[in-house]
């Protein structure tokens, strides 16, 4: 059972990662298409990133919390290792990020978002930092 739950986790996980690579990226070209005036582009933005995040990206995450929890439940031991410590760290990381995914996309669905294309390029960054961290941690577990 611990090997479905694990497999199902990493599936979750990817979806996840997926969803918080390209929100930010829309966001790219949805400050693109607001600095160029283009209604058209920032509505279809509006949807796609509507739909990103309550339709793969909330869900998704909300699995990985639920398999997560119950693979800890199945191994407690991991909760006394250092390494689980610092990936869960990461992961409490990626839940605030995840949230002000949200705020960002609330405040470039009301057209009060003033931060630039750049300011996303570098936000879009994140994810990956985390995603280094994690996978290191999992398979190395170096403490």
């Amino acid at each position: 059972m611990y090997l479905w739950i694990k497999a199902l986790h990493l599936i979750a996980v990817v979806t996840w990662f997926a969803a918080l690579f390209y929100l930010p990226r829309l966001f790219v070209y949805h400050a693109l298409a607001r600095d160029r005036g283009d209604q058209q582009a920032i509505d279809y933005f509006r949807i796609m990133e509507r739909k990103l995040y309550r339709g793969i990206m909330l869900p998704s995450m909300i699995v990985v919390l639920v398999l997560g929890g119950w693979l800890l439940a199945l191994v407690p031991a991991f909760l006394s290792q250092g390494w689980l410590h610092a990936k869960l760290a990461l992961v409490v990381a990626l839940i605030v990020y995840h949230h002000i995914c949200l705020a960002y996309l609330k405040k470039l669905a009301a057209g009060t978002c003033q931060k630039s294309h750049v300011f996303f390029r570098w936000f879009n960054e994140a994810p990956v930092i985390a995603l280094l961290g994690i996978v290191i941690l999992v398979v190395v577990k170096p403490f």
